[in-house]
């Protein structure tokens, strides 16, 4: 955000603060919050829409360092929101209104603050990700604060990249492709593209750049059976599908029927007629045993490696939430596992950059299933791509 670039007035700050308390006393998303006060006050143009999200989740990500700069205990009044507003605008050299009856805090130098406050985390939470990774950490605690490029993936079952970026340009919308990405364009700006007459033609999907790799990772080729074990709403099931040209079958599988209802019409509108999507009851599992030549465990996870675009997951997370999804994820690893066919390929992933979540699952799983081999594994940090943190591992089915 460059100097001097937001105009606040009243009426946005009022909603910013509601935002704020609702995440901070009642532990509410932040995205869901922000588009309840789009549509509440549909009177706003574009510009205020942008300055009430922004301000929100920058305030959100660097919340605790703003507490810091005003010598506060987090007081979630609407008297104390308003001078904590001012004093994000006052950091961020931007105007501070009048209305807002501001009164200046002393300037902290952040390069003498402790980086746990400076780049604003809770204690346990930071002090978790160094114990595992270290000064890696130091680098990526940084890097997740950078707000996320909006990325698109092209659906090729409909067009080409280079066709669509034509597209956009003519309607003044302009996105880079970047070649290690082949399906990937980053816009140039933040837009709200989802009533865009090619996403409503279904000739792109939102999709980070680096949850785009674990497509290509999957290895799939046209007419192979591919399982999605942990599709949800079906982001990476959509790029399978194009990869494969929509010849084959992927069984798409999940055990919340709200995410599968939303990918029904995802599948619809991309055109991807070789997905058959299945709510996972009782004999699911067992009856699509030795049957998948890929089959893709995208498990759940911390989500610690899309804090970029989820600011207020940090403040959420914590040591038991974190030991909860270990357990899940340990239990989808070993009871999916055996839906991948001998020879086939065995895929397991989160947005997650913790090894406890990643390496140490796969290595545990080892020990217990000798028939499967590791072919690969890598983790994508956000510090050296730009883009969001995920791990991808390859197993091969030897027997």
């Amino acid at each position: 955000m460059g100097a001097k670039t937001i105009k606040l007035f009243p009426n946005l700050a009022k909603s910013i603060i509601e935002i704020l308390i609702s995440v901070f006393s009642e532990g509410k998303k932040a995205d869901k919050l922000i588009e309840y006060q789009f549509k509440r006050n549909r009177q706003w143009g574009s510009r205020d829409r942008a300055t009430v999200a922004e301000i929100s989740y920058d305030m959100i990500r660097y919340w605790r360092w703003l507490w810091y700069l005003n010598k506060k205990e987090v007081q979630l009044s609407f008297k104390n929101l308003y001078q904590l507003i001012g004093t994000y605008l006052d950091w961020k050299g931007e105007f501070i209104p009048d209305w807002l009856n501001y009164e200046p805090v002393k300037p902290i130098l952040r390069e003498k603050v402790p980086l746990v406050i400076a780049e604003s985390y809770p204690d346990d939470l930071f002090d978790r990700m160094y114990e595992e990774i270290q000064d890696q950490w130091i680098q990526e605690a940084h890097a997740l604060n950078i707000p996320a490029k909006v990325v698109l993936r092209v659906n090729t079952l409909k067009t080409t990249r280079e066709e669509l970026q034509r597209y956009l340009k003519d309607e003044n919308i302009d996105s880079i492709a970047l070649e290690e990405y082949p399906e990937a364009l980053v816009l140039q700006s933040k837009l709200n593209i989802f009533q865009n007459e090619y996403f409503l033609k279904g000739f792109f999907e939102i999709q980070d750049a680096n949850s785009q790799k674990i497509g290509e990772f999957c290895e799939v080729e046209p007419g192979m059976r591919v399982i999605d074990g942990c599709a949800g709403a079906g982001g990476k099931t959509l790029h399978l599908a194009a990869l494969m040209k929509n010849k084959g079958t992927i069984i798409a599988l999940d055990v919340e029927e709200y995410k599968l209802k939303e990918l029904r019409k995802r599948k619809k509108r991309a055109g991807a007629d070789n997905i058959e999507v299945r709510i996972i009851q009782k004999n699911t599992i067992k009856n699509l045993r030795n049957s998948a030549d890929r089959v893709l465990l995208d498990v759940p996870c911390s989500g610690i490696g899309v804090l970029k675009r989820n600011p207020d997951a940090k403040w959420k997370i914590n040591t038991l939430w974190i030991k909860e999804n270990q357990q899940k994820q340990s239990f989808i690893l070993n009871h999916y596992a055996n839906m991948t066919k001998v020879h086939g390929k065995l895929i397991y992933s989160t947005c997650s950059i913790l090894p406890s979540e990643n390496e140490r699952q796969i290595e545990n799983f080892l020990e217990n299933n000798r028939h499967f081999e590791l072919e690969e594994q890598k983790t994508l940090y956000p510090s050296k791509t730009g883009f969001d943190g995920f791990f991808m591992a390859k197993l091969t089915r030897r027997y």
